[in-house]
């Protein structure tokens, strides 16, 4: 018996049902959505509130960050698409992958925001409930990225090295040789897996850190923020794929230094404002600024 000297990649990751195809990477983003969703909506239940929450503003927030995400890949990698040789209709073919985290998060920030004004929710409440969901989203959603054959860093010759394919982005599958194998580019480091588990990992901090703190409303959405950028950042420096240059590095190690200061700033901002909700309540979005600081109860 042979021993596992590389983790295997996926030759395909579109299936077809008659005309239509079942990609891979969208299966992964849905799972990833329902499972944020169903963490919130336990966790706010676990709250003092309904569930419903969430139900009202996932509809926004999906569109949201969808949009978000597609415009944050295209504006930070538009080569494929204004480039020499690129197609700028392809911009809208979000099932054939492309969705930049950060776009996703911020426009589906927008979209949370909308939805809980319009049903008189408070937003850093749903915000604090959906974070940990996020990470075990987009820990699920990178294995889309395993079935697409991309984000991978060096090559390694370690025994979890990921076998990378030379990959057909538009059809959906490796290419093919003469006689019909797929082509091995080699094995490389799996950051795409790094990340997942790194996610994964930072949602059970996060988890267990909100059973034995009190964080002020915000401070929990602020420490998802600052995990996910910490891990980000390291990953983003190992990976080796194509991407836009900026001073020397790869555009997406800015970003993840800047969220992340940002996230430090929401969580001391938060911490200082001192308005920390009830135990066992979610309540409703105040009216206005006034009536939010009339109504912030004193920590216990």
């Amino acid at each position: 018996m042979s021993l596992v000297t590389a983790l295997p990649s996926p030759e395909t990751g579109v299936w077809w049902v008659g005309p239509l195809p079942i990609r891979a990477y969208a299966i992964c983003i849905m799972l990833g959505i329902a499972a944020a969703i169903a963490i919130a909506h336990y966790r706010l239940r676990a709250r003092g509130g309904t569930g419903q929450e969430i139900l009202d503003v996932s509809v926004w927030a999906i569109a949201f960050g969808i949009i978000g995400g597609r415009l944050y890949h295209v504006v930070s990698s538009p080569g494929p698409y204004f480039g020499e040789g690129g197609n700028p209709l392809d911009v809208v073919k979000v099932w054939e992958g492309g969705l930049g985290i950060w776009g996703a998060i911020s426009l589906g920030a927008v979209g949370v925001w909308i939805g809980a004004r319009r049903h008189g929710h408070s937003f850093l409440d749903i915000a604090d409930a959906t974070a940990p969901g996020l990470l075990v989203a987009q820990a699920l959603g990178r294995w889309g990225n395993w079935f697409n054959n991309e984000l991978y860093g060096e090559p390694t010759d370690l025994p979890w090295g990921l076998v990378i394919h030379r990959w057909d982005q538009a059809a959906g599958h490796a290419v093919t040789d003469a006689q019909g194998e797929a082509v091995v580019l080699g094995t490389f480091h799996p950051t795409f897996l790094y990340e997942s588990l790194w996610c994964l990992l930072a949602a059970v901090l996060i988890l267990l850190a909100d059973r034995r703190f009190r964080f002020a409303r915000g401070q929990v959405l602020a420490l998802y923020v600052m995990g996910y950028t910490a891990g980000r950042l390291v990953f983003e420096l190992m990976r080796t794929d194509p991407a836009t240059i900026v001073l020397g590095q790869r555009v997406n190690v800015w970003v993840s230094i800047g969220v992340f200061l940002l996230g430090a700033v929401l969580y001391a901002v938060a911490g200082r404002r001192g308005d920390y909700p009830l135990r066992g309540t979610v309540p409703e979005a105040p009216a206005d600024a006034d009536t939010a600081r009339s109504g912030a109860s004193e920590p216990a």
